[in-house]
C-alpha cells in the first residue's frame, strides 16, 4: 500500500469563497499566478474568471510545496467556540457544487494531513507518547472511514423516526464527495495554519504508516476530549455494530470494582461524585497539552453543571428540535450506555411527549451548541401552581461521546510515564499496531 492522497472538505455549501494562491498552480493545464481570487455559485455552477464550470481543480505537481489560503473558514461549527479565521493549506485545491453552494476541498498527502491534525487537535508541544498515540489513531480512523465509505456507499442508515420517537446518529452522511471534513465532526484539520514543531514532525515520521488493527482490520479508532471516567460503547453512539476494541471500561488501570452505569441509581451516584480516573485532573499543564486556546474557554471537563429556567429550556428545545413540547415537565432517562451516557431520553411537555436519541441528538437538543456530554442527571426546581418546574439543573460528566481514546486521560497517562503502545492498549484493548505503508 502506498501513502494515500486524501480529500478534505474545508468550507461547505457557501454562496462564494475568497482565496489566495500563494504559489503558482495549474487550471486545465494552464498556469495560474499567485494572487487573490474568488469563486461564486451561479445557476448551479461555479463562476470563476467569467466562466461557469461544474468543478474547478487547481493542480500541483508537488503536494508538499504549493500552498493556498482560504478566507473566513469556520472552525468549531455549531459548537460554543465557533469562529472564523483565514487558514493556509498545502497541496491541491478543488471547488465543487453541493446543495446550492460551493464546497472547497484540499487534496493532501495523508502524512501531511496528520501533521496538521496532531497540531490542531492538541498542542504541538504535547508529550511524545501522547502525540505518537494520537498519530496512530488519527491515521487509523481516517483509513477506516475511507474503507467504510467504499463498503457502505449509498446504503448507510443514520436515523429512525416514529410519531413518538426520534433516534439519530451522525457519521458519514455529510461527506459523500470527499473523504473527511476539517472540523470536530471528523478530526480538526487546519492546514499549515497551526504551527507544527520538530517533535510533531519526528512523531509523524517515526510512526509513518502505522495503524491499530483488530483481527486484521484497521480499527475505527474514535476519540473524545474527556470520557468522564468511563468509556462508552461504540454501538450506543453510532450504528449498531459491535467493535470488541470499543467497549465500555474504566479510565484507569487497576482491579477496583466497576459500577454498572446502565443502572440509573449507579449512574446518578457516579455522575454526582468524582471517582478516580486518568482524566480526572485539573492540572493546567496537562490540559494545555490537549486543549487549544478556544477549548480552554471551557473550565470544567470531568464534571460540569448547567442551569436553565423553564422559559429558557422550553424555548431552547423548541428551537433546536423544531418540536413544540409546550412547557417542559420532565427529562427522563430511558436507557444509559456503559459510561452513564443517556442514549434514549424522554422529553415530557405540556403539549407533547417524545423520546429522542442517540447521544449527540440529545446533546444538540439541550444546548445552543452541544451539551458537553449526555452523561448527566437532571434536578427539577420548585413547581408553579400547575405543578410545572420553573428551573432545571443538569449535572454532567465528561466532554464528548466518550468512545475510544480519552484525550485528557491519554495526556495524563503519558505524564505518568506510560509508553504510547501502552496508551493504545488501554483505550483499544485487543488491538495491535501494524505498519500499512
Amino acid at each position: 500500500m502506498n501513502e494515500p492522497r486524501i480529500q478534505v472538505g474545508i468550507i461547505s455549501e457557501q454562496p462564494a469563497i475568497s482565496f489566495s494562491l500563494l504559489t503558482p498552480y495549474r487550471l486545465k493545464g494552464k498556469e495560474v499566478a499567485p494572487g487573490n481570487y474568488r469563486v461564486e455559485h451561479s445557476e448551479g455552477k461555479i463562476l470563476f474568471n467569467g466562466e461557469k464550470q461544474e468543478e474547478i481543480t487547481f493542480e500541483t505537481d508537488d503536494l508538499h510545496r504549493d500552498s493556498f489560503e482560504l478566507k473566513d473558514v469556520i472552525i468549531g461549527l455549531h459548537f460554543h467556540w465557533e469562529r472564523r479565521e483565514n487558514q493556509r493549506f498545502q497541496g491541491g485545491l478543488k471547488f465543487i457544487v453541493e446543495k446550492g453552494g460551493i464546497t472547497a476541498i484540499n487534496i493532501v498527502s495523508l502524512e501531511d494531513y496528520l501533521r496538521s491534525v496532531i497540531s490542531s487537535e492538541m498542542s504541538a508541544t504535547s508529550s511524545e507518547a501522547l502525540l505518537k498515540a494520537h498519530a496512530v489513531i488519527s491515521r487509523s480512523w481516517l483509513l477506516a472511514q475511507i474503507q467504510k465509505n467504499k463498503d457502505t456507499a449509498g446504503d448507510y442508515q443514520t436515523s429512525f423516526e416514529s410519531p413518538t420517537e426520534i433516534v439519530r446518529w451522525y457519521a458519514r452522511e455529510d461527506h459523500a464527495r470527499f473523504d473527511v471534513c476539517a472540523d470536530d465532526h471528523c478530526q480538526r484539520y487546519q492546514g499549515i495554519t497551526r504551527q507544527t514543531t520538530a517533535l510533531v514532525n519526528r512523531v509523524i515520521d517515526e510512526t509513518r504508516g502505522r495503524v491499530i488493527s483488530y483481527e486484521g482490520t484497521i480499527c475505527d479508532a474514535r476519540f473524545s476530549k474527556c470520557c468522564g471516567g468511563m468509556m462508552e460503547t461504540f454501538e450506543n453512539v453510532w450504528e449498531p455494530i459491535a467493535h470488541p476494541y470499543l467497549q465500555g471500561k474504566a479510565d484507569y488501570i487497576g482491579d477496583a470494582p466497576l459500577p454498572d452505569l446502565t443502572v440509573e441509581e449507579n449512574a446518578d451516584e457516579w455522575i454526582r461524585s468524582s471517582p478516580p480516573a486518568f482524566c480526572n485532573t485539573q492540572d493546567a499543564g496537562i490540559l494545555r497539552q490537549v486543549l487549544n486556546d478556544y477549548d480552554q474557554e471551557t473550565a470544567d471537563f470531568y464534571r460540569w453543571k448547567v442551569v436553565y429556567s423553564q422559559e429558557e429550556l422550553s424555548s431552547l428545545i423548541r428551537e433546536r428540535s423544531g418540536i413544540d413540547y409546550g412547557e417542559i415537565i420532565a427529562l427522563e432517562p430511558l436507557a444509559r450506555g456503559t459510561s452513564g451516557r443517556i442514549i434514549r431520553l424522554r422529553i415530557i411537555g405540556t403539549k407533547r411527549v417524545m423520546t429522542i436519541g442517540k447521544e449527540l441528538e440529545i446533546r444538540r437538543t439541550l444546548s445552543p451548541s452541544h451539551l458537553y456530554s449526555s452523561a448527566f442527571v437532571v434536578d427539577a426546581g420548585e413547581e408553579n401552581d400547575e405543578g410545572i418546574p420553573q428551573q432545571f439543573t443538569i449535572t454532567g460528566a465528561g466532554w464528548g461521546h466518550g468512545v475510544g481514546l480519552c484525550q485528557i486521560g491519554a495526556a495524563m497517562m503519558a505524564e505518568k510515564g506510560y509508553r504510547y503502545e501502552e496508551i493504545l492498549h488501554h483505550y483499544f484493548p485487543g488491538s495491535q499496531i501494524d505498519k500499512k505503508y
